[in-house]
């Protein structure tokens, strides 16, 4: 199944089970931040790179969601 199929499928099931915009947004950014932190080990410069956000923003973000940085 192609990515966009999945995407849509997922989306379609998160309205109909009522979750809001908000709560998905936040959802997606925190599970993103947090998968892009393990494939940069950690690093911090490395994982805002590949984010394309300054350094600073994600501090920031792991802060707010209280993600676990490692190493």
């Amino acid at each position: 199944m192609a990515m966009r199929d999945q995407l849509e499928r997922l989306v379609d099931e998160m309205v109909s089970k009522g979750i809001r915009y908000d709560e998905a947004q936040r959802e997606f950014e925190k599970k993103f931040i947090s998968h892009v932190l393990l494939k940069a080990d950690g690093n911090l410069c490395k994982a805002a790179d590949l984010l394309g956000i300054h350094r600073n923003t994600l501090a920031r973000k792991i802060a707010e969601y209280r993600l676990r940085r490692i190493a």
